[in-house]
């Protein structure tokens, strides 16, 4: 897959919840009687993906992977509610876009004849340094 258009995936409904609670953070009374911030809900059992993404997607989500396979995307950075539930839905999409991500793998090479011998005369500085650390012996 040579990348992730969002345009082209759609999402399940039934994948996602979205609750509504009071946020935390300034805002003067209106943080405490409106719910502004937003919980995304995603059930990543439900939305089909191909077993390396589906991977890829639990190892990013780390600890807002709960038991029940649901992925909590908590969004409060802004003061309306619509704006944080735009945030939570682009963050969603990131964490998607990460996981269609292909990692390249890394070509084998070994150390040059150069750096090799830097390695042996950096050990060899190294060594006369300790050796004069010794008691004293007068020859």
């Amino acid at each position: 897959m040579p990348g992730f258009d969002p345009d082209l995936y759609t999402i399940p409904a039934e994948a996602l919840e979205e609750r509504f609670v009071t946020a935390g953070g300034p805002g003067g009374q209106n943080v405490n009687k409106v719910a502004t911030a937003v919980q995304l809900r995603v059930d990543i059992f439900r939305l089909g993906l191909p077993v390396h993404v589906f991977r890829k997607l639990k190892e990013l989500a780390g600890s807002r992977l709960n038991s029940e396979g649901v992925i909590v995307i908590q969004a409060q950075r802004f003061r309306t509610q619509e704006a944080n539930r735009e945030d939570a839905r682009n963050r969603f999409v990131a964490m998607l876009a990460k996981a269609h991500e292909r990692e390249e793998r890394r070509i084998a090479t070994r150390p040059s004849k150069a750096s090799k011998a830097r390695r042996i005369e950096a050990k060899k500085a190294r060594s006369t340094i300790k050796a004069g650390r010794g008691k004293y012996r007068p020859d």
